[in-house]
């Protein structure tokens, strides 16, 4: 029965869902028709937020991009090539394949959502060419590793509450991560979504008649240096001015993490981009993965503005703050996690941005938790997993994974499907009970 059902929801998706931009599209009118009768806002006023925030996300925008595409130089490096192989060799039978693709996904994902992302997506595709599995679904598990992100080391809202300064200070004091992400009831959600999903990704394994097998290209060699090489063909295919720029961007790496600095895009971005300096040894090597990495970038740089667009839209005009206070307005004590949960899946929808999404919902649901004597950590770890959760229908964040796949999202999203209504379940027990 379960692979019937997901044998519908994949046809279903490939039939129904649309390319990620229309999907943007489709999403701008609903913010915008939300905002006209919900909060009656006016036209011109409504066009106005739109167009003005259109261009917020830009540093974001190159900072994914950025992931996308040193993610990528870094992984056609022959040592990383050679480690992804390695790993892929215990691969095995489809359903072992799909398996490892999910707990390397989870555990990467969890260390870091820019490294997990580009890891799952790098790794799939070199499973891919040694197991004869459907692509479609090694691509979806990888994604669906995604889900731990902001119950792990770069959650953006529990890290936010535990720095000093933070916006919401005053109301809450600094939330230290023993009582958010080290907690209890985190690990334990954690710790089921570890179990669950790779069982769930292993039971969609589709029959062969059934299955999509695609197999990347193997790699191209490197270009061999000209026999007769000019000055500026020297430069490009010799270590030497390589070198010294990689090692003192490791040394950067190393005084950072001695100062106590944490991971986050701009440093994971610095890090890929330093080893593949150091480990393409030549400039030329490094230009060539470049070139093969950013024909992927297109769907983010056209893609992203929109969503800032769309942020704008339910932020200006009170939209997202009506959301969350539809949720919380029937809450108790005991059940305000869960609302909080379900309404963050939804605002996440239309602000694809842990960030932001904090910003939006925290004014709504940190005086309701103190109303109600709610426990205030697991209400803001609520609004992680919710903004984590509906990622798995959400395209903005799959962009670059499908970009390095070379998928649509429409050939994943019939499996993400599935994963959202069982990962959903199992959050909610633990926000609940744990």
């Amino acid at each position: 029965m379960f692979q019937r059902m997901t044998r519908a929801s994949v046809r279903i998706v490939e039939r129904y869902l649309p390319d990620s931009y229309v999907f943007v599209l489709v999403f701008t009118m609903l913010a915008a028709v939300g905002a006209l009768t919900v909060q009656q806002t006016a036209p011109l006023d409504l066009v106005r937020m739109w167009g003005g925030g259109f261009w917020r996300l830009l540093e974001f925008s190159m900072q994914m991009v950025l992931v996308l595409v040193t993610g990528f130089i870094l992984a056609k490096t022959p040592p990383v090539a050679r480690l992804l192989r390695w790993l892929a060799g215990f691969a095995g039978q489809p359903r072992n394949a799909v398996v490892l693709v999910t707990l390397v996904s989870i555990a990467a994902n969890w260390i870091n959502w820019g490294f997990g992302l580009v890891v799952g997506a790098l790794f799939a595709r070199e499973v891919a060419r040694r197991v004869e599995v459907d692509y479609r679904l090694l691509v979806a598990s990888a994604y669906g590793g995604f889900i731990v992100w902001h119950g792990g080391l770069s959650g953006s809202v529990p890290l936010t509450v535990a720095t000093p300064g933070h916006t919401f200070e005053a109301a809450t004091g600094l939330i230290p991560t023993s009582a958010t992400l080290f907690s209890g009831f985190n690990l334990a959600i954690l710790a089921a979504l570890a179990i669950v999903v790779p069982l769930l990704t292993r039971a969609m394994t589709p029959r062969p008649e059934d299955t999509v097998v695609f197999r990347p290209e193997e790699e191209a060699p490197a270009e061999p240096a000209p026999q007769a090489p000019t000055p500026a063909d020297w430069m490009e295919h010799h270590w030497m001015l390589s070198l010294p720029v990689g090692l003192a961007g490791l040394a950067f790496l190393a005084l950072h993490f001695a100062d106590g600095g944490g991971l986050n895009l701009n440093i994971v971005n610095f890090a890929f981009l330093m080893l593949g300096i150091l480990l393409h040894r030549t400039p030329a090597r490094l230009l060539a993965a470049l070139k093969e990495g950013i024909s992927g970038a297109g769907g983010i740089v056209v893609q992203f503005p929109f969503y800032a667009g769309i942020m704008a839209i339910l932020v200006e005009s009170g939209l997202a703050t009506t959301i969350s206070q539809a949720f919380a307005s029937f809450a108790t004590a005991d059940t305000l996690p869960l609302w909080t949960f379900l309404s963050a899946g939804l605002v996440n929808m239309f602000i694809p941005s842990g960030g932001g999404q904090w910003a939006v919902q925290a004014p709504v649901m940190i005086p309701t938790a103190e109303a109600l004597g709610a426990d205030l950590p697991r209400v803001v770890m609520a609004i992680a997993w919710g903004d984590a959760w509906t990622n798995l229908l959400q395209p903005f964040f799959a962009l670059p994974l499908l970009a390095i796949a070379g998928l649509r999202i429409r050939d994943i999203m019939g499996y993400c499907l599935m994963l959202l209504v069982a990962t959903g379940a199992v959050i909610v027990l633990g926000l609940t009970f744990a």
